[in-house]
């Protein structure tokens, strides 16, 4: 079940020809930061046109919110031009902050990350209940925790994800 959030990013890049990209993420935190052991990561899955390519990052001490805002920023780093994208996550706090709901109370170096990537974008923030069987933020989630898992990223893990998604339109 998706709810979808009424906050777009504006950039004035952005034309009647830019492409209209789909972004699932997902960040995860095994520890939550709370232990000197703590292993995190985050993905991005982008589809366009009804393919789709993953990135991911390990990102060692982190949180699973700092994860969670990481994996947008990460989706939209990847974009190579301006776009319009609807970016999903399983994260209210991503969603809402990104939405000006919430106020930010910490995590500034990651926000700003996530700010940046944001810019040239036109965005639009969608939350998506986690583990409620949606296949392409399952198989972002599943990724997420692997690389955390394996302490690095591994392309076969990507290409897991990628392979598990199949033939799913952008919707």
């Amino acid at each position: 079940m998706m709810n979808k959030k009424d906050s777009t990013h504006h950039s004035s890049l952005i034309t009647h020809h830019s492409k209209s990209v789909t972004i699932f993420c997902d960040g995860s935190s095994l520890g939550n930061g709370l232990t000197t052991d703590t292993r995190a990561a985050a993905v991005a899955l982008l589809g366009y046109k009804g393919i789709w390519r993953g990135v991911g990052a390990y990102l060692g001490q982190a949180t699973n919110q700092q994860a969670e805002i990481a994996a947008a920023a990460l989706g939209l780093e990847a974009l190579r031009e301006p776009c319009r994208v609807r970016v999903v996550t399983d994260s209210r706090y991503v969603v809402e902050t990104m939405s000006g709901r919430f106020r930010r109370k910490s995590n500034a170096e990651w926000w700003e990350r996530l700010d940046e990537a944001a810019r040239p974008h036109e965005i639009s923030w969608e939350w998506a209940k986690g583990h409620a069987g949606h296949v392409v933020q399952e198989a972002a989630d599943r990724a997420a925790r692997r690389i955390a898992q394996l302490g690095h990223v591994d392309e076969s893990v990507l290409r897991d994800a990628i392979d598990r998604i199949g033939v799913v339109e952008e919707q």
